[in-house]
């Protein structure tokens, strides 16, 4: 059994996945609708809409089969991610690469496969719009482009929740996005009972770089931090922009000590851009902590304003 490799971007593809807030989300017509059609026009017996997270391949739509996931390592949309075209096997029985895998010889027995990728932000390959069946498959040059053309329906809600959760200054995410995903993150440390924590930044004299340098450059300001914010913490770690010059940090499965060294690491990265990029601005900020003990439920709200105050005492301090 032939095992998808990873992608060269892997992390910033998972990065962007997880931004998306959709992983373990409830189906939604918008892309049931997909499916449904994809299924319809070919005739076929299964068709999903897929997204290739680190370890497994989740069906944010599935019609055709009562699953949910399958692990990555024996997955087709795994491969189907590797490249730009289609990805089709028109009889997996007879192909030396899959013959052998569970989902061939076991169920859903596949035979037909073919996968288009999901392109995300132009850039990253989330997942794939694909058609399942048990009997052997071809297609012609009409009917691929026909399935490309749905995967392009597939694509375009993607797009429309990257707009509903991602700032369109910095392109990380928004309140809106954070809290859906740090929701379910909060709940899963809660429920393998680990310890969390989160860290409120607020930028330093940023009121004044708009006044004295203009907005144009204050935004180039909040795009250098939520740059180095991106670059300093685990892919795992949720940010996020959540005001006007307000950040926030959710790190999961790490003690109050722990998290105090990677704000460190933090400070010292924004030290050296300082010091190296030579901006008309120096990014200072303040930041506030608050950890969570392992067994301990809060709800989000009041973990951020725990972490917002100790931030304005810490920026209020001489």
């Amino acid at each position: 059994m032939l095992v998808p490799e990873k992608p060269r971007d892997e992390v910033e593809r998972l990065q962007s996945l997880h931004a998306l807030t959709l992983l373990d989300t409830d189906r939604e017509e918008r892309f049931d609708r997909v499916t449904r059609l994809a299924r319809r026009m070919f005739q076929v017996s299964m068709s999903t809409v897929t997204l290739v997270d680190e370890n497994r391949q989740w069906f944010k739509s599935c019609i055709g089969a009562d699953v949910t996931e399958t692990p990555r390592e024996i997955s087709f949309c795994g491969h189907t991610i590797l490249g730009n075209d289609p990805f089709i096997i028109p009889d997996a029985a007879q192909d030396a690469r899959f013959k052998d895998n569970p989902l061939v010889t076991g169920p859903p027995h596949i035979r037909f496969y073919a996968g288009v990728p999901l392109l995300y932000d132009n850039e990253y390959k989330l997942g794939s719009l694909c058609i399942v069946d048990q009997q052997p498959h071809t297609l012609d040059e009409e009917q691929i482009k026909d399935l490309v053309d749905l995967a392009k329906m597939a694509e375009q809600e993607l797009a429309a929740l990257y707009d509903a959760t991602i700032d369109e200054l910095t392109q990380i995410s928004n309140r809106r996005g954070f809290v859906k995903l740090a929701t379910k993150s909060l709940q899963h440390c809660q429920q393998r009972g680990t310890s969390f924590s989160l860290a409120f930044f607020d930028l330093n004299k940023f009121k004044a770089i708009n006044d004295q340098l203009g907005h144009q450059v204050g935004d180039q300001a909040l795009k250098d931090f939520a740059m180095l914010l991106s670059q300093s913490f685990r892919y795992s770690d949720l940010f996020a922009r959540v005001g006007g010059d307000e950040f926030v940090v959710l790190y999961t499965g790490m003690n109050e000590m722990e998290t105090r060294r990677a704000i460190r690491r933090f400070e010292q990265n924004v030290s050296e851009f300082n010091r190296r990029q030579h901006r008309p601005y120096q990014l200072l900020f303040s930041s506030g902590l608050y950890t969570v003990p392992a067994g301990q439920t809060m709800d989000l709200e009041e973990i951020l304003a725990k972490a917002d105050s100790r931030m304005y005492l810490n920026k209020m301090a001489p």
